[in-house]
């Protein structure tokens, strides 16, 4: 059985966190600068996903994608990590880095794909598969990472599957559109689990022809997780889309076409969050947004005034149990270890 956050949780949550940020003191004008001098008197590394609001990720030491952060983490001196981030990544942090302390500025801050899969969805394919292999995205909780295993992120997804020996069965969670495209890419057969991001699995394929139709010159960036991603591919193969100005990116992979690209406007199929990034590294292409409704309220429940509570209260405080994290950090080393994208830009 799986938890559906897209309607009550998720409202309830919404309200918690409201209701929260309203009993907080108004946030002083230098907050900022209360931030980073909270954080060097501690020692605390300040680390926010691509999806933050933008005033987070400016006041960020780190920005970047789950296995960006993941890294950094394990890599990190800081005997405090503040990760601006959903309640998982702050979990992966804590697995990797068991002696810190891990901090999230707002516990609500869940994510709906990955409560859409629960550690007995696991063991009961394992159980009929006894030599398969699982392969999970580190967008799930520390108890289903424990189970899997390897786990990967958007960027090196068909790499870790091109390192599992042919032959082998093959079960994919919880994310069915980067599964479907990790199938495709790779060409091998993969029991795919139904679970998804309820945001990029809103950003249609009718959000898509209707943004390229309005802006036919635009290069396309396409999130794996988007339920678009299908469409985006096939309207290369068709011409409507030139395959040249198309490519199905991590936000990572993202970030870095924003560097280099001259193109005058590109379209962006992932959450808005991403915008920020793009526009500060590029000030010459127009980024815009495939579907300007594709914004994650739990991302959005990071703000500023929770992060500099978490700082200056020391909350809130993330923590796995030492079995769960020794099982799960196995499978998430794995993952850093293959670490690079994969090949074709995935």
């Amino acid at each position: 059985m799986t938890t559906d956050l897209r309607t009550t949780d998720l409202r309830d949550a919404v309200a918690r966190s409201l209701e929260a940020e309203q009993r907080l003191p108004a946030l002083p004008t230098d907050w900022a600068d209360q931030v980073h001098q909270l954080a060097a008197a501690r020692n605390a590394v300040i680390l926010a996903h691509n999806y933050m609001l933008p005033d987070v990720q400016d006041v960020a030491d780190h920005v970047g994608d789950s296995l960006a952060l993941s890294r950094i983490a394990a890599a990190s001196d800081a005997d405090v990590i503040v990760f601006c981030g959903v309640h998982f990544m702050a979990e992966t942090a804590k697995i990797l880095a068991p002696s810190k302390t891990v901090l999230i500025p707002d516990l609500d801050a869940g994510c709906s794909l990955a409560a859409s899969i629960e550690v007995a969805d696991v063991l009961a394919w394992k159980t009929g598969h006894p030599d398969g292999v699982v392969v999970a995205y580190v967008n799930t909780s520390a108890a289903i990472k424990a189970e899997v295993d390897v786990c990967c992120t958007s960027s090196n997804a068909a790499d870790v599957v091109r390192s599992i020996p042919e032959g082998k069965q093959i079960f994919f969670l919880p994310d069915q559109f980067l599964g479907a495209h990790v199938r495709r890419v790779t060409g091998r057969d993969i029991d795919v689990w139904a679970g998804e991001c309820h945001v990029h699995a809103e950003i249609s394929p009718s959000d898509l022809r209707a943004t390229l139709a309005a802006n036919p010159d635009a290069d396309l960036l396409v999130h794996p997780e988007c339920g678009c991603t299908t469409t985006a591919l096939y309207l290369t193969t068709t011409g409507d889309l030139p395959a040249g100005r198309t490519k199905v990116l991590s936000t990572g992979g993202m970030v870095e076409y924003a560097r280099d690209t001259k193109a005058s406007r590109v379209l962006v199929a992932t959450e808005t969050g991403i915008l920020h990034q793009l526009r500060k590294l590029n000030d010459s292409t127009d980024f815009m947004p495939v579907s300007a409704r594709a914004v994650c309220p739990y991302m959005k429940m990071i703000t500023p005034a929770k992060l500099l509570r978490s700082l200056t209260d020391n909350v809130f405080e993330v923590d796995v149990d030492p079995v769960t994290a020794a099982r799960a950090r196995q499978s998430v080393e794995r993952m850093i270890e293959i670490g690079s994208p994969s090949r074709g830009g995935e």
